[in-house]
């Protein structure tokens, strides 16, 4: 299950998790929790849903047809966090449970458009974070949620220890914003061991949706039985191919295209 917005121009958002779902093998449902009103050059609205039709989305998936595995996006507000949180819990979702949950704590998007709301930083950190098997915010995010500056591998080292303070199972660092970096490199951290997955930077303008695709094919590893490590491996190589193959679409930025397993040159 995808339990995030929507993107009407089709990039990112629960349209590029259930792209991701698909591809890899697995019916995806869906809990939507705002719908935006974006293009390739950005975000010009949102309207948030109401918190208790956010609950009973997922609580009557939950009944009937059961979660595998699940992911958060785009909450947008404090009541929406905590209706997510509640119902979470209700369902044994989250980590510590048969079911994980990834937490792509999205802030903004990448045009730089909030897309949560100030007040609801705490309520992610202090609710959510505990509840999540992996977290996976870009450096944009993590300097929000913890104030670290990602700029090298010390401050990387820095951040993952302090977003695994929060309470994940596991806390996720990627790179692709170290622009200082020729690779991009993304670190996995579960208070112990410190594992670092390097791939090549692919050299393109179109990455809308990166974040959501990346996240979304951990959540498919892990409902295949995935290890965290093994998952987030899978995932990084899944997106990498998927920036590969990215296109350009309207006057900005384009989406990544996991298509690329399906297209002509997979």
């Amino acid at each position: 299950m995808t339990i995030a917005g929507s993107d009407s121009g089709g990039g990112a958002g629960i349209q590029a998790d259930m792209r991701t779902f698909a591809l890899l093998g697995l019916h995806g449902c869906v809990a939507v929790t705002a719908v935006t009103v974006q293009n390739s050059l950005g975000v010009s609205g949102f309207q948030e849903i109401a918190p208790e039709t956010v609950s009973a989305q997922i609580r009557t998936v939950a009944d009937d047809i059961g979660i595998g595995a699940a992911k958060t996006g785009m909450l947008a507000s404090a009541p929406i966090i905590d209706a997510v949180v509640a119902q979470c819990t209700d369902s044994g979702i989250g980590r510590d449970t048969s079911t994980p949950l990834v937490v792509d704590p999205v802030c903004a998007s990448m045009h730089g458009n909030q897309l949560l709301a100030d007040s609801a930083l705490d309520t992610l950190r202090d609710k959510l974070f505990p509840l999540a098997t992996v977290v996976t915010p870009n450096l944009d995010e993590v300097r929000l949620i913890t104030g670290v500056d990602v700029v090298d591998t010390d401050s990387q080292r820095d951040a993952a220890k302090a977003l695994f303070d929060l309470g994940p199972a596991w806390a996720l660092v990627k790179g692709g914003h170290l622009r200082s970096s020729d690779h991009s490199p993304d670190l996995l951290y579960d208070g112990a061991e410190f594992i670092e997955l390097n791939h090549e930077r692919i050299d393109t303008t179109h990455d809308h949706g990166a974040g959501d695709t990346l996240a979304a094919a951990i959540t498919c590893a892990l409902a295949h039985g995935y290890s965290v490590p093994d998952a987030v491996a899978f995932a990084k190589e899944w997106v990498t191919r998927g920036l590969a193959a990215a296109y350009p679409l309207g006057a900005g930025h384009g989406p990544v295209n996991p298509l690329w397993r399906v297209g002509p040159n997979r």
